[in-house]
């Protein structure tokens, strides 16, 4: 018999994992700041040749008739400056449909990086000068001094802003990286998106998503277990969830290393590991791969869902949960099917 619907949102166990999903953009329009610049120049050079064959000898920025009043002016003023201040107030911008702004906004980002890091360096290089760390401890030796370059580095997408090189299994692709968490009956219960290509620091706030989902339905149980892989180990925020009501079965060591990394020894780290090597602690851990990664394996391959439409990532947001949603509508489908044939 397939399972009563009713205890599909059930989360004594959740699993939680990420994937990465190609943007709607190419790696090959990943530009730095000097290339941002030249690109600039160019479009403006394109613009001012169409201008100067569309107007001849005319400005091009004259005044329509309707603007030529003085009181119908200043109301299409006001009326820009609300318009404008409706639009910064919003909590995310959508990427520019236009190129040239898209080359603006790149340009921009890199700067604001730029100076970001110099501010960054510039608090910490002060903390270093004062000689005395923040348990009142004195510096063993004067700071090595942190040069600041003087144009942003680094390289920016010119489609999709946003979206990044991220890293997957066997290279890298220009994208995000999809978060999901599912219960046993491979229900999704939250969906994120992320621009970082680790899993690191994204623990706690799954399970923040996953709760705050299920409040919004009436679900008042919160996750008894999350289980994840050993990217997610972080200490602060394994501390966090555990602290929260929800304990957390992750291996501090990855597949690949054959020995524990320099100074994982004891603490927490022996403590996960005896956890993991029992009988009841280890079964738990292993129905992860059984719980999560089939969603995955059924949007990208049977779906054929590997690429985002959207671009920006309040948009790819969106398309995420819409497509995590869909999946969990056509289990219900499934199971209405089978239980009408049963």
């Amino acid at each position: 018999m397939p399972p009563d619907p009713r205890d599909w949102l059930k989360v004594g166990v959740i699993a939680i994992d990420g994937t990465k999903v190609h943007a709607n953009a190419s790696h090959h329009c990943n530009l730095d700041y000097e290339q941002l610049a030249r690109e600039i120049l160019k479009e403006a050079a394109e613009v001012d040749a169409a201008e100067d064959e569309l107007f001849g000898d005319a400005r091009g920025d004259e005044l329509p008739p309707e603007f030529r009043s003085t009181g119908e002016l200043r109301k299409r003023l006001r009326e820009a400056k609300q318009r404008l201040d409706a639009k910064r107030a919003e909590e995310k911008k959508p990427v520019p449909r236009s190129r040239a702004e898209r080359l603006r906004e790149g340009k921009k980002r890199l700067e604001q990086e730029l100076e970001l890091q110099r501010r960054v360096t510039a608090d910490y290089d002060a903390y270093r000068a004062r000689g005395v760390m923040k348990d009142g401890r004195r510096f063993g030796r004067p700071p090595n001094p942190h040069p600041v370059p003087d144009q942003p580095e680094g390289k920016v997408n010119t489609t999709d802003p946003d979206s990044r090189n991220v890293k997957t299994t066997r290279s890298y692709t220009q994208g995000y990286n999809a978060q999901a968490v599912v219960n046993e009956h491979q229900i999704v219960l939250a969906a994120e998106v992320t621009v970082s290509s680790p899993d690191f620091g994204h623990l706690q706030p799954m399970v923040e998503a996953t709760n705050n989902e299920l409040a919004a339905i009436g679900v008042t149980d919160t996750p008894a277990v999350a289980v994840a892989d050993a990217g997610y180990w972080h200490e602060d925020q394994i501390d966090t969830v555990v602290s929260n009501g929800t304990q957390v079965l992750i291996p501090p060591d990855a597949g690949k290393r054959g020995t524990p990394r320099p100074g994982w020894q004891g603490g927490r780290y022996a403590w996960m590991r005896k956890v993991l090597a029992t009988d009841y602690g280890g079964g738990l851990y292993r129905r992860r791969k059984a719980m999560v990664e089939p969603m995955f394996a059924q949007t990208k391959h049977n779906r054929r869902i590997d690429r985002f439409q959207r671009r920006g990532r309040s948009a790819v947001r969106s398309e995420w949960r819409l497509i995590t949603a869909t999946r969990n509508l056509l289990k219900l489908h499934k199971h209405q099917i089978a239980a009408a044939a049963a």
